[in-house]
């Protein structure tokens, strides 16, 4: 499984991730994603793949799921 991860220091605050992955990620008060840190699988996999490749600034990461949080 992968879980979607946003670099903040490379975030831009653009909001797309935001339109293309609603049910995953919403949006602070600046307009910053906050991810939720739940694996994705299956069809929310592919739509968290579009959402990474679309991010202008290249923040939004698909990461292997791991057992430890961080």
């Amino acid at each position: 499984m992968k879980r979607v991860r946003v670099n903040p220091i490379t975030c831009e605050g653009h909001g797309l991730c935001a339109e293309l992955l609603p049910e995953r990620i919403q949006l602070d008060e600046w307009g910053f994603p906050i991810v939720d840190r739940e694996p994705v699988a299956g069809e929310a996999a592919r739509h968290a793949a579009r959402a990474v490749e679309a991010c202008p600034t290249l923040a939004l990461l698909l990461e292997a799921a791991s057992d430890r949080s961080r």
